[in-house]
């Protein structure tokens, strides 16, 4: 299956199930963009990895992301500790448990950190090392909203310098207003009494891109788009003023998952790592989204009969859909790709996508036309919780890497993986002779 025996009958994976492959179970090199995956484990560490699944680095950090620093080999951020003695009803899903997080170098040494035990710092669902040195953070902590009779879990986003000094602030429920809410969606708000309404998930500075470039101030590329995942809305923050600028959501028309492109945005649910192609990327200055189809929501979207998840790439001035991904698109039932929650996708440099569909610890590559051309299960299965009574190999968010991020000389192995297609007609590389997918 091209994945390192050493690993697969390690300690640490054997408490997972052998009912189902693990590792890369395909490869096509030829079409795959090549590179190093790097993702948290269910192990609660951080991996990195080549295509043929077999481990090039380990860091004994959980990471809620990590995110490799560019300009720095194989340096990323991640969490350097949870909180010893976390405050009662903490909800771990948004970081309240996370106290420390910090820069690692290759080694495993310890460059930076920022938070402590007398002062957590609740860090969740995304950190970045921005171009002038700072350090984005996304956090949360416990508020009072005015009109709320209960403590809200107000989500942040702040830059911190690297001698630790805030130089900016934004507080999600300082502009509650600001995000499209309909009275009565206020009151169903106000009415589920759910601390963590809000639930951001996303922080992505815009960077460079055609749009500002062509004199849209809204999009200029130090503005920040952030992703409310229980709200079902996105917005773009302007660095300088601290107001929305630019919005998606709550409100979508129905799903029209399959009908033809482009079309407007249709109903997304639960969505996650919503953020700008980056610049010199093919599709650079649209929006790539994870869309859960999970369940989110005030009130809560009206469900297909199947759940199925997608990825949607989406033009910011005209609000239409001009890329999907669904499992149709590789000859799959339509079912058959679902993530309720966690998740990401990432545009690669020859125009491929990567898509992390996180519940099932799966990650794969597919083509601008949808065929699969390398896919992987993480191995690496632990309690998230250790009050869990179960094991799992989901995994937030996986990022591929271009392998000059690592120091020289770190291993690769770029080696075909097939399958039998008689045994197994719907497996990847299987259906590129089905209607749709054919390259």
């Amino acid at each position: 299956m091209g994945c390192a025996c050493a690993l697969l009958f390690s300690a640490a994976v054997s408490a997972g199930p052998g009912s189902f492959p693990t590792g890369t179970t395909y490869y096509d090199p030829l079409r795959a963009w090549n590179g190093y995956i790097l993702f948290p484990g269910g192990d609660r560490k951080t991996h990195l990895i080549d295509m043929n699944g077999n481990e090039v680095k380990r860091w004994n950090n959980e990471s809620f992301p990590p995110w490799p620093i560019d300009g720095a080999k194989g340096h990323l951020l991640v969490q350097l500790e949870r909180q010893d003695k976390p405050e009662k009803a903490a909800t771990p899903g948004n970081g309240m448990l996370n106290a420390v997080v910090g820069e690692m170098d290759w080694n495993g040494r310890e460059v930076w950190r920022h938070g402590s035990q007398r002062k957590p710092l609740h860090q969740h669902h995304d950190i970045r090392r921005l171009d002038n040195g700072n350090t984005l953070i996304m956090g949360a902590a416990k508020r009072r909203l005015p009109g709320f009779d209960y403590p809200v879990i107000d989500n942040n986003i702040e830059e911190v310098t690297p001698e630790g000094k805030t130089v900016w602030r934004w507080w999600v429920g300082d502009h509650l207003d600001q995000l499209g809410f309909s009275p009565l969606q206020i009151t169903l708000i106000k009415q589920s009494r759910d601390p963590d309404f809000l639930h951001f998930n996303t922080a992505a500075p815009l960077g460079e891109n055609r749009w500002f470039d062509a004199g849209d101030r809204r999009f200029a590329p130090d503005n920040i788009l952030v992703n409310s995942r229980n709200g079902n809305v996105a917005v773009i923050i302007d660095k300088k003023t601290k107001q929305v600028v630019w919005r998606i959501g709550p409100d979508y028309p129905p799903l029209k998952l399959g009908d033809p492109l482009p079309r407007p945005l249709d109903q997304m649910v639960g969505a996650h790592d919503v953020h700008m192609i980056g610049k010199g990327l093919p599709g650079a200055g649209n929006l790539l989204i994870f869309d859960n189809q999970g369940q989110a929501g005030f009130p809560p979207p009206r469900q297909g009969v199947f759940s199925a998840s997608r990825v949607i790439e989406v033009n910011p001035k005209t609000r239409q859909i001009v890329w999907e991904y669904s499992a149709q698109q590789s000859g799959r039932a339509i079912w058959s790709f679902y993530s309720a929650f966690i998740s990401n996708a990432q545009r690669l440099p020859n125009g491929n996508t990567l898509i992390n569909e996180g519940q099932n610890g799966r990650f794969f590559q597919v083509t601008p036309r949808g065929r699969i051309v390398w896919e992987y299960v993480s191995p690496y299965f632990g309690k998230q919780m250790p009050k869990d009574n179960y094991v799992t190999n989901s995994v937030y968010r996986a990022r591929m890497v271009d392998y000059r991020w690592a120091p020289a000389g770190t291993p690769r192995s770029e080696t075909p993986v097939k399958v039998d297609c008689r045994r197994h007609p719907a497996a990847p590389g299987c259906a590129e002779n089905q209607e749709g997918v054919r390259e």
